[in-house]
């Protein structure tokens, strides 16, 4: 057998004939061979890895679980193809200067940014740089720029939809932050589906933390003592609506109806069990890596918006 063959069959060519791709992956399996890495890295001028960039501060890696469950989901679509992951965080501006150097000097071959906001000085660093980059969510202020995302717009529809199908005629909201996709993107559903019942006093923001529900339903309850439902644009700061709803008083879902947004595990061991909108965390994560490796090479950059599901449960 030829070593160009065989050469076509270890680098993942389409055009090798049955018998001879079988004929070669048994001397593999026969002889234990592994492809050294570090020398076809050198011959190709790739570093065979790819980065998972969260521009988030380093706690809500731990804090929010739709990272994780990201962060898992990739790992997982990489390590079939046989490729290392590397985790960064660029959430404060010397981490984003560190972060574009160790891109930008060759160490990985593109970049999985997750959360991104509005004019990111780190998207536009890296692109500055040619480096293949991928977000998740429509990066705000970009043109050309893969990306996947839920729909959000539809989703928060479905959930105020809700809210008022089951009686429910004062649905304020939480948003998550209006420099973010998502946190614009389900505001805009929210407008939206309440149409000419929409009043501005019934709206407050949040930056996706379980803190920053907490004080913004707080902050409705004092404006709008009259609200009986809440719409929150994530599952952690509906957490944190909860714990502000109990501190003043009022019971869910009997005096004040929540929803929440993303569906992690967290949603259904709330108390009550929170009705949120599930976005596919996992295949987000797992379309992200696809359309990477896809520019990597040497494709146009795509975009892929995902279907949610209202997911109803004893909060509403």
């Amino acid at each position: 057998m030829s070593r160009g063959t065989v050469s076509r069959v270890l680098n993942g060519a389409r055009y090798v004939s049955p018998s001879a791709l079988a004929a070669v992956n048994e001397a593999i399996r026969a002889t234990g061979y592994q492809a050294n890495s570090h020398a076809r890295s050198l011959v190709t001028g790739r570093s065979n890895s790819v980065a998972f960039v969260l521009t988030e501060p380093q706690h809500l890696l731990f804090e929010d679980p739709t990272f994780s469950i990201m962060l898992r989901a990739a790992a997982q679509a990489l390590a079939q193809r046989d490729i290392p992951l590397v985790l960064m965080v660029a959430g404060s501006e010397e981490e984003r200067r560190r972060t574009t150097t160790y891109v930008a000097a060759g160490h990985v071959d593109g970049v999985l940014l997750v959360s991104t906001h509005a004019g990111s000085p780190l998207l536009r660093d890296l692109l500055s740089e040619h480096v293949p980059v991928v977000t998740s969510g429509a990066p705000l202020g970009f043109d050309a720029v893969g990306y996947v995302e839920a729909d959000e717009i539809g989703g928060a529809r479905a959930m105020v939809r809700h809210l008022v199908e089951r009686g429910r005629s004062t649905i304020a909201t939480v948003t998550g932050p209006l420099d973010t996709p998502g946190g614009l993107k389900r505001l805009e559903g929210y407008r939206l589906e309440m149409a000419d019942r929409l009043d501005e006093s019934l709206i407050a923001h949040g930056d996706y933390s379980r803190e920053s529900g907490r004080r913004a339903t707080a902050e409705l309850l004092a404006r709008r003592p009259d609200i009986d439902a809440i719409f929150v644009a994530s599952d952690l700061m509906a957490a944190g609506a909860v714990t502000a709803l109990a501190e003043h008083g009022r019971r869910v879902p009997e005096d004040v109806a929540v929803g929440g947004f993303d569906d992690t595990g967290m949603a259904a061991a709330l108390h009550p069990p929170l009705t949120t909108v599930r976005q596919p965390l996992d295949r987000i994560a797992r379309e992200q890596v696809r359309l990477l490796l896809e520019i990597i090479d040497g494709q146009e950059p795509a975009a892929i918006t995902l279907p949610t599901q209202l997911v109803v449960r004893a909060s509403t």
